[in-house]
């Protein structure tokens, strides 16, 4: 396994993280198997794991922090903090979620209780929250570095416009700078090049991406003219997604086709060639892979040695463009400006270029 230098924390990471989404209940219930799975993944030279607060409401922390029992010092563990994760007394996610300092403080408290850690190495916000001030929250999440609590922290899925807003707030009040960016980058997810990306690596901060498999799609599961099983996985979860029959999928599947085409020519798998994009890209330091079961864990594995070049890269360039998104990854934030109709349309009277 290779290893890079997250960022400017100084902190040396595997190229593969592993992601621990589905392991608990919205995946994999079986701890001890999630258990091993992790162990085989650090077994295999991967020091990096990722996790969240509100993977399977916390049971996923919990299954790490059973699984890095003896070995936490070995590993950079990462979580994130921003979803709710229930029902509270005054309703659901009520000062629950989110960026703020209440929240925050009380979110970092239950993540090391339940990973069994006196410290997090990478603390992440999970997603943008402009209902709380980005001074609000660089605030914080300072006074959890000092207070030893976590190492370092950075975001995800935070668009470019937001990654340069919290480094100028962070240098213009003396606090701490976000370290790194967690973005959705696939091969069929290419949007991230056009600035997510550049401005990381502009701005010195370690990307660990997320999706390389963009939800299943590049699995080699799903083909064209055949028939798509809508009521199991992600299929099911997200059916618009993967029908067929569903606008602009037409596409996807036709690039998948190619894709495959490719990979029967290079000897490899369509994952194994999905997981060795992203860690092309310079800004890129480690992909994360998120196994459910030790067989895909191996087979994702397996193709850590894959090398593109530039022949191959300019191949995948003709069927997804640069900057192209045929796919979006599944909880992609998107900013008030899109999901508010009030701030793209002015009041009826205002809208006529005379009166």
């Amino acid at each position: 396994m290779r290893y890079r230098v997250l960022g400017k924390t100084g902190i040396e990471v595997s190229t593969h993280c592993l992601g621990t989404m589905m392991f608990g209940s919205v995946g994999n219930p079986d701890h001890e198997d999630g258990a091993r799975i992790i162990n085989a993944a650090l077994d295999a030279g991967i020091n990096f794991v990722d996790t969240a607060d509100m993977y399977s409401a916390g049971e996923c922390e919990e299954i790490v922090g059973k699984a890095l029992k003896g070995r936490r010092d070995d590993v950079v563990l990462a979580t994130k903090v921003h979803f709710p994760l229930g029902e509270g007394p005054l309703g659901e996610g009520r000062n629950r979620s989110g960026n703020s300092r209440r929240w925050i403080v009380r979110a970092v408290e239950d993540s090391l209780r339940r990973l069994d850690t006196d410290w997090i190495d990478l603390y992440q916000v999970h997603r943008p929250d402009h209902t709380t001030d980005i001074e609000e929250t660089l605030s914080v999440l300072g006074d959890l570095v000092t207070a030893g609590k976590i190492r370092a922290f950075g975001c995800s899925t935070f668009p470019a416009e937001d990654l340069v807003e919290a480094h100028h707030v962070a240098e213009r009040r003396g606090l701490m700078r976000m370290r790194t960016e967690q973005p959705p980058y696939s091969l069929l997810a290419r949007g991230v090049e056009r600035a997510v990306l550049p401005t990381a690596q502009r701005l010195g901060m370690g990307v660990l991406t997320w999706s390389p498999l963009a939800s299943g799609f590049l699995s080699g599961a799903h083909r064209e003219g055949r028939p798509v099983d809508l009521t199991t996985g992600r299929a099911r979860l997200t059916p618009h997604r993967f029908d067929p029959a569903a606008p602009g999928n037409a596409a996807k599947y036709a690039a998948v086709e190619r894709l495959v085409a490719l990979t029967e020519e290079m000897g490899c798998t369509l994952p194994e060639l999905a997981v060795a994009f992203p860690l092309v890209h310079p800004a890129v330091t480690s992909v994360i892979i998120g196994p459910r079961t030790m067989d895909q864990l191996t087979a994702l594995l397996k193709g850590a040695e894959l090398l593109l070049d530039d022949a191959v890269l300019d191949h995948i360039d003709e069927i997804v463009p640069p900057g192209t998104d045929l796919y979006r990854a599944d909880g992609v934030w998107q900013p008030p400006s899109l999901t508010n109709e009030t701030t793209r349309r002015r009041p009826p009277g205002d809208r006529a270029a005379a009166a």
